[in-house]
Parts: structure tokens; sequence; C-alpha cells
């Protein structure tokens, strides 16, 4: 799954490289986490516009939020028949652009070594998503979304065996054109890169905690490869003599 990802893309390059109508104020962010508030891209009435939206997406019909599971990704397998999704995926397509995100690979020992994934040339990632405004009974409004994944690639399944699903080119301009574009076509954009589209490397844990938020999560950290236990003799007992 994707969890955490970074986004440092400046509002009028990005405003620039989406076609966006409006503007919104952006800071450079290395660990967004699920719940926390995040900048996704939609297409309505006519306009492509940026919005901020909550990271875990709460269907229309949920009567209370704090009571509903926290759904950061949708699975492209299964997202035409979820109840939680079906809907956004004919009406509530969006992208959020990110400069990179941060997959977890799990070493023999279960301990887990996070690495930063971005695209080879460094452009700017567009994360496939979905979006749904819920209206709670006092007049209060929510926008979240879900993140779609995809099986990985070879070159990512070294890592983890789910990616997000990323957007290029026209796959973009198709996905916001809810209008024209149906859930069915619109199914079929999401795929999984091909094999050296994105470069990956190993970052410090301190990525774990939502609390750490500098430039320096996504540097390069050398990795130390945890030693293999030591065999114990006599069918699991330790040997005295």
């Amino acid at each position: 799954m994707c969890g955490r990802y970074a986004s440092t893309l400046p509002p009028e390059m990005m405003g620039e490289l989406f076609k966006l109508f409006n503007s919104i104020d952006l800071v450079p962010r290395y660990n967004i986490a699920p719940t926390q508030p995040v900048a996704a891209i939609w297409e309505a009435h006519g306009r492509r516009e940026a919005h901020f939206a909550r990271w875990g997406l709460v269907p229309g019909w949920v009567k209370d939020p704090r009571d509903f599971p926290l759904l950061v990704n949708a699975r492209v397998e299964t997202m035409a028949e979820k109840p939680a999704f079906r809907d956004a995926l004919k009406h509530g397509r969006c992208i959020v652009p990110a400069s990179g995100y941060y997959e977890w690979h799990t070493n023999p020992d279960k301990s887990k070594q996070p690495y930063y994934i971005t695209m080879e040339d460094d452009r700017p990632m567009a994360l496939a998503g979905l979006y749904t405004s819920w209206m709670g009974p006092n007049g209060e409004e929510i926008d979240s979304v879900a993140t779609i994944t995809v099986p990985a690639n070879e070159q990512l399944s070294e890592i983890h065996h789910r990616m997000p699903a990323i957007l290029e080119g026209e796959a973009i301009e198709d996905w916001l054109n809810v209008r024209e574009v149906r859930a069915r076509e619109a199914w079929q954009l999401a795929l999984p890169l091909e094999d050296g589209a994105l470069k990956f490397h190993p970052v410090s844990t301190r990525v774990n905690s939502a609390r750490d938020d500098d430039a320096g999560l996504i540097e390069r950290v050398a990795v130390v490869k945890p030693e293999p236990k030591p065999k114990v003799a006599g069918g699991g007992q330790l040997d005295l003599f």
C-alpha cells in the first residue's frame, strides 16, 4: 500500500503543470500521513481545481465518520464493486500530486526498511485517486480522498507487492474527465508503471513517525543488513559443554 508520501511542488508550478483554474497555499511536505489534509485535484462544472481533502475516504452514505474504517487506499481489482468506492469511480475521480512516496520492505528478521520512491527523471507524480464529499446532519462537510493501488511491477516487487497507480499524459486528462469517460474506461487507466520508470533508495526509519516532517527524510541512508541468528545446537537447547 501507499501510506506515506512527500509533496514539494510549488503552487505556481502545480497550477501550470496540471492546468488548474485556481491556486491553494502549499508548503513543502515530506511525510504526509493518513487523516491529514492533502492537496487533490478534480474537475467540477468544467473547471479543474485544487482542493484540500482528508486522506481517508468517507462515503456520502456514512452516518458518522468517527465510526467508519479509515479507507486510505482503494485496490484497483475491487474498487468498481466496493460500495465505498463504486460511485466515486464514476463521479469522483481525482489526482493527488506527489514528489515521491514511501514503501516499507520487510526483512527476513521481520524488521522493516523504508524506501523513498520517485520517478526516474524526478518529474512530479500524479497519483490516481477517488474523492467524495460527506455532508453531516448539522451542515458540516468533509472532502476526502483515497489513492488507488495496483500490483507492483517487477522492479518494485522486491520492496512491496503493491504500488500506487501513477498517471501520465493523456491518462491524467481521461481520468479527470468524469463527464465523458465512463468508469469502465477509467478503470483501465489505473495500471502499474513499466519497469525502469521509477527509482528508489533506502531512507531513515524516522519516517515511521508522522511527527517528523523535514527534507532529511528523503535522503539516502546506508542499510545495515540484519545478521542471521546463530544456530542453536541440541535441537533448540543451549549446550553448556
